[in-house]
């Protein structure tokens, strides 16, 4: 299991066993390089062992709470101030915790095992009960490696793969064996194999009274305020911190504020491929802009489209789950180029889900049925349709996504349809796309990506603010009014871009031989996922089959083919 971590944590590797449980760690240096802070981290005082992926910006505060109370220190990073906390106060340690995290704990002197993770699911964390052994870990491949996990396909994950445009939420994934732990959530298991969990941040969505008199400009300057804390947040390191510059308005306030901190040398990174179909395939006009007004050390990074198709491979296999967004190849190979001269950049993930960036959002200001009016803007597929295209034996027996997205719409604590849907997405939709994406494929080169976007404190005051103010032009109206005090607005008042990959959108030549040949394979054929009739239908006319959310059909079945495969299922 270590060995398949080994690229998330290249710096070192420590084990250690006691009785009935075994900790593994590899660790990436960022804060305290000493082997002091070397993980996993065994207090003996305290009789705790813990081992830990993320980091706590806060650390340092939280510390100096600690020595207050009497606790004395052996290292000088974020990881003993996670002992310490549980110690002082127990599983509600983690409500004072201001970071990305997934850990365990052991207790010496009751045997229970605690498991817990940050607020979005930034950090990973994988696990598979069986045999009354539980097991864990930041990625799914690392509990292959092990064996004993049942790898039969869940028909209802891959309901919402098909359905929920290839979000699987909580507990599931694609494979019946494993499970992953939901986000804001602690579970602690008794020496005996029970457990408790709860659930430690949900926020409201909803308005506050003593907000009601604020203006537009009010708003602005807490949004700006708070995600300037988040951004200076983000900065504590040991090592460098550069960003991910895509160009747009979100990754460009980053730069612009991190400039403002007074961060010298800033690193910036973009990526940009060739064009295909008439769609452009980098926004280096944009991201050339900024760097230029702001002074960063900025490198481009161009993929011609013979090193895209040598890369897929490698980036399917650095996938913990079947991830269908074209970007994944950009982070992939731009992860690959960042690390070689810097450990942990800063992005932008997380703004349009937190601030009503996305073009589903408007028409639900007036919803009368917001879980119709959200499927019609975000599923893939309807219940229907989806029984003419999968085989007969892998069809849910109900319409489990669109059930599921129900509850979470229609549950209490949203006070509109367009708070609903960013709730859900905020909470759902982003932990298992966007978040989960750039974590597999920077962490897959041994990269640390903080997202300032996702700072609690920021998104508990996103989800008060009226969302007239966020839904303004064109989406995330307040977060551009606070980007105009910052960046030039060239980079805000033009068409929003995404992170473009055309030939994988628009699958043709060698793309389309490759799918057709995964799709056709034996193994395919005898798991028989889709029906021969609907793979035909795409074969034949690739570019015409784009999903409502512009993805390609075609490239979405033969990805979770291919992820099946790399892992050898």
């Amino acid at each position: 299991m270590m060995d398949v971590l080994a690229p998330r944590g290249p710096d070192g590797a420590g084990l250690e066993a006691r009785g009935p449980v075994a900790f593994g760690h590899r660790r990436l240096r960022i804060i305290d390089l000493s082997d002091k802070a070397a993980q996993p981290m065994v207090d003996p005082e305290l009789g705790l062992t813990l081992t830990f992926n993320g980091c706590i910006y806060n650390y340092p505060e939280l510390r100096a709470a600690l020595e207050a109370k009497g606790y004395r220190f052996f290292s000088q990073g974020d990881t003993e101030v996670i002992l310490k906390a549980y110690h002082a106060w127990g599983e509600a340690c983690v409500e004072r915790f201001h970071g990305m995290f997934a850990f365990a704990i052991a207790e010496r002197d009751s045997g229970a095992v605690v498991l817990a993770r940050d607020r979005f699911g930034i950090k990973p964390l994988y696990y598979t009960e069986r045999n009354k052994r539980l097991r864990f870990a930041s990625s799914l491949p690392a509990l292959l490696a092990a064996g004993d996990v049942d790898t039969s396909i869940d028909r209802d994950a891959l309901h919402n793969y098909m359905s929920f445009h290839a979000v699987v939420p909580p507990p599931r994934t694609i494979l019946k064996g494993v499970r992953k732990l939901p986000p804001a959530t602690v579970r602690r298991y008794a020496p005996d194999g029970s457990f408790t969990e709860r659930v430690y941040w949900r926020p409201p969505y909803e308005r506050r009274p003593e907000d009601a008199a604020l203006s537009a400009n009010d708003w602005r300057d807490r949004v700006l305020d708070a995600l300037r804390t988040a951004v200076r947040r983000r900065m504590v390191a040991d090592v460098p911190v550069g960003v991910l510059l895509s160009g747009g308005v979100d990754s460009s306030i980053i730069v612009g504020l991190l400039a403002q901190e007074g961060q010298r040398d800033l690193a910036t990174y973009s990526i940009g491929f060739e064009e295909a179909n008439g769609e452009k395939g980098d926004e280096f006009v944009y991201s050339d802009l900024i760097a230029e007004h702001f002074g960063a050390n900025h490198h481009k990074i161009f993929v011609p489209s013979s090193d895209l198709m040598g890369a897929l491979p490698d980036t399917i296999h650095a996938m913990s789950e079947p991830m269908v967004s074209y970007d994944n190849i950009g982070f992939y190979l731009l992860s690959r180029e960042v690390s070689k001269s810097i450990k942990v950049v800063q992005s932008g993930q997380g703004a349009d889900e937190v601030f009503a960036g996305y073009h589903w959002y408007p028409p639900l200001a007036d919803s009368n049925d917001v879980v119709a009016d959200y499927a019609r803007g975000f599923f893939d597929r309807d219940q229907a349709t989806l029984a003419r295209q999968l085989g007969p034996q892998w069809l849910a027996d109900s319409d489990v996504s669109r059930n599921l997205v129900a509850a979470h719409l229609l549950a209490e604590g949203a006070a509109t349809p367009v708070d609903r849907a960013l709730r859900l997405d905020s909470q759902v939709m982003l932990v298992d796309d966007p978040v989960k994406r750039v974590d597999n494929m920077t962490m897959a080169w041994g990269l640390e990506a903080r997202v300032p976007f996702l700072d609690h404190e920021l998104v508990e005051l996103a989800a008060t603010i009226p969302p007239e103010f966020k839904l303004a032009q064109g989406g995330k109206g307040v977060l551009k009014e606070a980007a105009r005090l910052v960046v030039p607005h060239e980079v805000i008042d033009r068409p929003k871009g995404y992170f473009p990959v055309p030939q994988l959108k628009y699958i043709s030549g060698p793309y389309l031989d490759m799918v057709r040949d995964v799709l056709g394979s034996q193994a395919a054929r005898e798991r028989g996922l889709f029906r021969q009739d609907y793979l035909d239908t795409l074969f034949a006319d690739p570019v015409s089959h784009i999903t409502p959310l512009r993805g390609s059909e075609l490239w979405q079945v033969a990805l979770l083919e291919m992820w099946l495969q790399s892992h050898g299922v």
